[in-house]
């Protein structure tokens, strides 16, 4: 039975401030693929069975691994589509290791997902996988999915993955139909034997609909639920797009410590080599065929201004929180227009602003 090595960086991981996230992301999501057999309601990549046009090639994708090798203290993330149909999948994995870059994974729970197939990216250096959950039922999930059986197939993988002894995480969207479930979900994650929990709040993009999104209001209530149930879990939380959580855990007295979202901490790039600050907030910065991603990261007037809270505008300009938040810039931009604007989802109302 195959289990999880680990790779080594010559160096130590830099501590993770401000300053550091300046220069170094924590993550780097490569969406290797469009390809995707799934139909989800969701689908930030709009994706379809067959690979888009302008998808990386093998050289292009070793060409982009030696780049990001140069960060420091970087995970990538393989992602799609499902980057199980890459058929390259295991040697990116392999040269990605091999260049100190420890990758995790999110396929999607499809028959590609053996045994067999997860020994070769162990061998490969894999250290973690990431499956997507959203309902604690196959109706409320496989609804979502577009694919049935998705539910049970799911479960099968993370606990698969558990005995093979891979790190797992489970990936949750909370939209209007999965937040009811989020307490039932919580104790899946926990029998599967998840080391993660992360709870994406929905963006409308790709396939995504405005309508799914929670109001202000209700976002408030599931992330007050959410900071409840974090210490009573067995695993670690992490929530993504809703960076009023770090808002919501400062106003208890916990200490949330650097924001790590999209520019900051965080990088994205598209399966034609695109350079986003995020998967959901869809403005390029460049593209990795005519300029180095670490350069863009670290200079681009996108990515550096993404990381100067001065420039936030309307109610999160004067938030005292601003430093700990600052609003999600991807739901501002795609449900505003305004990059630097209000968090459409964010109930807080700053101090001296209430009428």
């Amino acid at each position: 039975m195959n289990t999880v090595t680990r790779s080594t960086r010559a160096s130590a991981a830099p501590a993770m401030n401000l300053a550091s996230l300046a220069r170094n992301p924590v993550i780097v999501a490569w969406e290797v693929t469009r390809a995707c057999g799934y139909r989800c309601t969701h689908c930030r990549a709009d994706a379809q069975p067959l690979a888009a046009p302008g998808q990386l090639d093998e050289a292009e994708a070793r060409d982009l691994i030696d780049e990001l090798a140069t960060f420091d203290g970087t995970t990538l993330v393989i992602t799609g589509g499902d980057p199980m149909l890459r058929r390259d999948l295991v040697d990116i994995t392999r040269h990605a290791t091999a260049r100190g870059l420890p990758v995790a994974l999110t396929p999607s729970a499809t028959p590609q997902v053996t045994e067999a197939r997860l020994g070769e990216l162990v061998d490969a250096g894999l250290s973690r996988i990431a499956i997507s959950l959203d309902g604690a039922t196959a109706a409320t999930h496989d609804g979502m999915r577009g694919i049935r059986g998705s539910f049970d197939r799911t479960i099968r993988i993370l606990r698969m993955a558990r005995d093979m002894g891979i790190p797992t995480q489970v990936n949750t969207t909370v939209t209007r139909l999965t937040a009811p479930d989020l307490d039932r979900i919580a104790a899946i994650v926990e029998l599967v034997g998840a080391s993660m929990w992360s709870v994406f709040f929905l963006v409308p993009v790709g396939r995504g609909s405005t309508a799914d999104v929670l109001g202000a209001d209700e976002t408030e209530v599931v992330l007050n639920r959410l900071a409840d149930l974090a210490p009573t879990l067995p695993y670690r939380l992490k929530v993504t797009e809703a960076p009023s959580y770090r808002r919501v855990l400062a106003q208890r007295g916990v200490e949330p410590g650097p924001p790590v979202n999209a520019g900051r901490g965080f990088m994205f790039i598209s399966h034609d080599g695109d350079v986003q600050p995020s998967g959901f907030l869809t403005i390029p910065a460049g593209n990795v065929r005519h300029c180095s991603p670490v350069v863009l990261y670290r200079g681009s007037p996108l990515f550096r201004a993404l990381r100067d809270p001065a420039l936030l505008a309307g109610k999160c300009a004067s938030c005292r929180w601003a430093r700990e938040c600052g609003g999600s810039r991807a739901r501002a931009w795609t449900m505003t227009g305004l990059l630097f604007g209000d968090d459409p989802t964010c109930p807080h109302i700053p101090e001296g602003e209430l009428c």
